[in-house]
């Protein structure tokens, strides 16, 4: 019999996952790929939407298109989690498994941050981003706050992305010199592990005209006096607020008992819970590295490289590294790339390839390699 491996979630990890284990195994697996909506969207793709050079549609693949035979992929809703039994509750039925992979991601909470959905805006989502599409055409100027509202989220770099492709844009409109633009982080630098990476971002903040205010985020917002107050007290006024929410587990997984202090905790070299057969790889974990699709693909590789050594009765992978490498766009089509590596050492370290037409080109073929191999075609 096949071994039936029921992923939940198709972002990076779970398209990893599934792709690497129908080209490696075939028919000895039987892969269903559960996913509540109808298309992926690389995370880097909300600023181009954002900031228009990029429309919805052309930043959207659809799964109907992954032509991956042996891969059943279904839209449908996950709505109970039994990990002991490793059974899979949807809004269409109930799936068993030999083993269950929960890459579901991490869900944004707008509502844990009074004032956000009042009085400002926020990028982390498609429908954010849209939104900030329509806003910025008619922003004419003043106080403009790029402002994160949690500990941990998605993607490290992208606050300082968009407080520079907002710079960029708004020089390209005319309107930068009159308006002033804050980044408000929890970090003490741009991009912790990596001091190269955060030294350039810095004196380019320094050199745009940019305000840094480090290890702060914003607590909420007053819509009535257009302000944002910070977890310390500190207030900063605004016209143009871009926020990134808070971040947390989805409820489905917290309601499943697989959840601690809020995440996923799973073994950093093999991305195992805590219950037998049950793995979790990506932003719904407590791993160690950040919430990023590139960390969610090196642990989904792991555990398919796993399984894959089951069915044919070979040696596991190595240990998951947490290895990967985040592009960085520093407006006016410059794109830098910062390598990381969190779990290896006994800190995690950086370095740091500076911006060049070269890593632009990469930056694009990261993302058509991915979808030709994910997608099957």
């Amino acid at each position: 019999m096949p071994l039936r491996v029921l992923v939940l979630g198709a972002g990076f990890g779970g398209l990893e996952l599934t792709s690497r284990l129908d080209d490696a195994v075939g028919d000895d697996a039987a892969i269903t790929l559960i996913d509540r909506s109808d298309a992926f969207v690389f995370g880097f793709s909300k600023l181009d939407v954002m900031f228009g050079t990029r429309t919805p549609a052309e930043v959207r693949y659809a799964y109907r298109d992954i032509a991956r035979p042996r891969v059943d992929v279904r839209r449908e809703t996950v709505v109970a989690i039994d990990p002991a039994a490793r059974r899979v509750v949807t809004d269409e039925g109930t799936y068993d498994a030999d083993v269950l992979v929960v890459a579901l991601g991490a869900d944004l909470d707008t509502a844990a941050t009074a004032g956000l959905e009042e009085g400002g805006d926020e990028f982390y989502s498609v429908e954010g981003a849209e939104r900030l599409r329509g806003v910025l055409p008619g922003f004419e100027g003043g106080r403009a706050i790029v402002g994160v509202t949690g500990p941990s989220f998605k993607c490290p770099p992208a606050p300082s992305e968009a407080a520079l492709l907002l710079d960029a844009y708004l020089r390209s409109n005319g309107r930068r010199d009159a308006t002033q633009i804050t980044l408000v982080m929890p970090f003490g630098t741009p991009i912790p592990p990596s001091p190269d990476t955060s030294a350039v971002l810095l004196t380019t903040f320094e050199e745009r005209g940019i305000r840094f205010v480090n290890e702060a985020r914003v607590d909420h917002l007053d819509p009535g006096r257009r302000v944002a107050v910070l977890d310390g007290g500190d207030e900063l006024p605004y016209d143009l607020f871009l926020g990134i929410p808070v971040h947390r587990v989805p409820e489905v997984v917290a309601a499943s008992g697989l959840a601690v202090d809020g995440w996923v905790p799973v073994d950093a070299a093999t991305l195992a819970t805590a219950f037998p057969d049950v793995y979790a790889v990506g932003d719904v974990t407590s791993v160690g590295t950040p919430k990023a699709g590139v960390f969610a693909e090196g642990a989904a590789r792991v555990v398919a490289d796993g399984l894959i050594a089951r069915i044919r009765g070979t040696d596991g992978p190595d240990p998951y590294a947490g290895r990967a490498a985040c592009y960085i766009e520093f407006g006016d089509e410059r794109v830098g790339r910062v390598d990381v590596d969190f779990l290896t050492g006994p800190s995690p370290t950086g370095t740091f390839a500076p911006p060049s037409p070269a890593i632009a080109a990469e930056k694009g073929s990261f993302a058509s390699d991915r979808i030709a191999r994910w997608f099957g075609t």
